[in-house]
C-alpha cells in the first residue's frame, strides 16, 4: 500500500515593537498594552467585518461603531495586559528571582484590581484573583514547556 509523507514546518512572520521608556518597568508595561490592545482590536474587526458581511450591510454608522467597539476592546484588553505586565515585573523586582511564582502574584493582582474596579463583590474579587493567578501561572508553565 502506498504511503506518503509530509514534511515540513509552519512559522509565521515575526513582528517585534521596541518601545524604549527609559525604564524597563514602563517599556514592559506599554509593550504589554500595544501587543494585547493590537490583538483585542484585530479580534473585534474579524468578528464586525463577519456581522457586516453576514448582514449585508455596509453603512458610515456600522463602520463608526465597529470602530469604537474596536478601540475600547483594544483598551480594555491593553490596560489589563500592561497592568499584568508591570505586576509581574514588579513581583520580580521585589522577590529577586525569575520563576512562575510571579506570574501566580502578578496574575491574582491584576486580577484582584480590574475586577475591584468593576465590582463591589468580595467573593467575586478574590475569585476573579484565583482565577487570573492561576491562568498567568498555566500560562507560564506551557511557556516554559515550548
Amino acid at each position: 500500500m502506498p504511503r506518503s509523507r509530509f514534511s515540513g514546518s509552519l512559522s509565521s512572520p515575526k513582528v517585534d515593537l521596541i518601545v524604549d521608556m527609559g525604564n524597563p518597568f514602563l517599556n514592559l508595561t506599554v509593550d504589554g498594552f500595544l501587543k494585547i490592545g493590537t490583538v483585542a482590536a484585530a479580534k473585534v474587526a474579524a468578528e464586525e467585518t463577519y456581522h457586516i458581511v453576514k448582514r449585508g450591510n455596509v453603512s458610515k454608522h456600522n463602520f463608526e461603531l465597529s470602530l469604537k467597539k474596536m478601540c475600547k476592546e483594544g483598551a480594555y484588553w491593553g490596560t489589563v495586559a500592561g497592568l499584568y505586565v508591570g505586576m509581574e515585573y514588579g513581583v520580580e523586582r521585589i522577590r529577586g528571582t525569575r520563576d512562575w511564582k510571579n506570574a501566580a502574584i502578578g496574575g491574582a493582582l491584576t486580577g484582584a484590581l480590574v475586577s475591584a474596579a468593576s465590582n463591589n463583590n468580595r467573593d467575586k474579587i478574590v475569585m476573579d484573583a484565583i482565577t487570573a493567578g492561576a491562568v498567568a501561572t498555566a500560562a507560564e508553565f506551557i511557556n516554559y514547556l515550548t
